[in-house]
């Protein structure tokens, strides 16, 4: 038997309204093997009669369930993320299939998360901003928008046939690879560590002029959607924010030369 790569792997919900479909959600997970739920800012109590009813035997998973006020706090510790989507966005992202794309986070010893909005608005800019990857669920275009719950259990589906083809050839990885470059694999930096890079480069961008508050964000998307193709690693990041330092010593140098 191959690791559980399943118990990796968090299901992230963003204030979530639905007692219903928190037990619906609940009794999926654990239909496919995942435990790890995380409600971000719940509009609805997990512990309602209704939830533990619609979970059946999987109140377990709504009883552990963690709560988090935002979602960079539900994302501590993750190294990776897909956020779903069916909404195009002022900065163009690449949609895939959650065929294609949740495999990818089905990697030993690596936290990710799979990332889900809220049922009346879905993700926003903002929310979308934390994650590498974009699943789109198709669907008819003239209805396009899944229940939360039919959602989750669409991706969690897809997540547990995934790990059922690696659990049974008992290789760590989806896509075949010599097992000395699996075993070398670099894993990317964790999700905070990232955003911490991001707020010390947009501060500096707007220090020396390159970026303007009213297009910040929109610049700021561009930046991340770069960056995360690269899938940076933890020293990585240490010597970008090595750059930002030096900067910051040359230009307060600069400005205190007596020539100026």
């Amino acid at each position: 038997m191959s690791q559980n790569l399943l118990a990796n792997i968090r299901i992230v919900l963003v204030e979530p309204a639905g007692a219903l479909n928190l037990g619906s959600i609940a009794r999926i997970m654990k239909n496919m093997g995942l435990t790890k739920l995380v409600l971000v800012n719940p509009q609805c109590d997990r512990h309602d009669e209704s939830a533990r009813l619609m979970a059946v035997h999987a109140a377990d998973v709504l009883a552990n369930a963690q709560i988090a006020s935002s979602l960079p706090a539900a994302l501590a510790g993750c190294h990776q993320a897909i956020a779903t989507t069916v909404r195009s966005r002022s900065v163009p992202i690449k949609l895939e299939s959650p065929s294609i794309a949740l495999r990818w986070l089905l990697k030993p010893d690596v936290q990710s998360a799979l990332i889900f909005g809220a049922e009346e608005r879905g993700l926003s800019n903002a929310e979308l901003k934390f994650a590498q990857r974009f699943v789109c669920i198709e669907s008819n275009p003239d209805y396009p928008s899944l229940n939360l719950a039919q959602a989750v259990a669409v991706c969690a589906y897809e997540l547990y046939q995934a790990w059922l083809k690696i659990d049974r050839s008992s290789q760590p990885l989806i896509v075949p690879q010599p097992q000395a470059a699996i075993a070398s694999t670099p894993t990317n930096a964790p999700i905070e560590v990232l955003e911490n890079y991001y707020q010390d480069l947009e501060a500096m961008l707007l220090e020396i002029g390159y970026l303007y508050p009213h297009t910040a964000a929109v610049k700021m998307e561009k930046f991340r959607r770069l960056y995360n193709k690269a899938n940076l690693q933890t020293e990585e990041i240490a010597m970008l924010r090595g750059i930002l330092r030096q900067i910051r010593w040359a230009k307060r140098n600069q400005s205190s030369s007596p020539n100026n």
